[in-house]
């Protein structure tokens, strides 16, 4: 994978949230793999604790398996998840940050590691949306769950929406669309967007971003 040709490390990580909205809503747990020539080296998978008298939506208790109680039994404080993820970081001249549909993970791990005076740590990576690459590769759906079936990763990998299973999920998947067409490096730091809606969340300064509709003969990077 040529992404190994400009990074010493690659950190792929997923949230799971209350809700869909980073100014109003938060982590409830975070999940990542730390890779170092394609071989995980670290990780981490927390639960956050939520602030006295919030709630989850039962929507969200639903999709993830995760309750109240089991926040409060085995959950973390926001210091301790914010510096847990930056020490994924820590040492790596090159580093790489991916997700998949980063712009939505980045605004909440922003507004996580920000009131703990992290933010600065994510100056330095660059960053890679893997729903970016996968839109330019296959058309309508792109849930996460799609693109396993579409590289055939359902024995090793899958969507159960908890954050570490997603994390791993989507660094597999990043192996198998470079084993399709090893070109990931040209996506670095570009984000496709809705052709109608646009930027979802807060612009990231370091991103460019572009409408992507599905337009399998003309890669994003490509597009102006």
């Amino acid at each position: 994978m040529k992404l190994w040709e400009q990074f010493d490390r690659i950190v792929v990580f997923d949230t799971e949230t209350t809700g869909i909205d980073y100014g109003r809503d938060r982590i409830i747990e975070i999940g990542a793999v730390s890779l170092e020539g394609g071989a995980e080296t670290g990780g981490m998978d927390l639960f956050l604790r939520l602030p006295e008298g919030r709630r989850l939506d039962p929507f969200i208790v639903n999709l993830t398996g995760i309750t109240e109680e089991r926040l409060e039994a085995e959950g973390v404080e926001d210091r301790e998840a914010a510096r847990a993820f930056a020490d994924l970081l820590e040492g790596a001249e090159r580093s790489l940050i991916a997700a998949y549909n980063a712009q939505f993970d980045l605004n909440f791990l922003f507004r996580l590691l920000q009131p703990q005076g992290l933010a600065g740590v994510l100056k330095k990576p660059r960053f890679l949306d893997a729903m970016t690459v996968y839109k330019d590769r296959r058309d309508y759906p792109h849930k996460l769950e799609n693109a396993i079936a579409a590289y055939h990763l359902e024995d090793r990998a899958v969507n159960s929406h908890r954050a570490i299973d997603d994390a791993r999920a989507a660094a597999l998947l990043l192996e198998a669309m470079a084993e399709e067409r090893d070109d990931l490096e040209r996506y670095i730091d570009l984000f496709g967007t809705h052709p109608k809606y646009g930027v979802s969340g807060r612009r990231i300064a370091s991103v460019t971003y572009r409408p992507q509709p599905y337009d399998r003969a003309r890669p994003l990077y490509e597009r102006t």
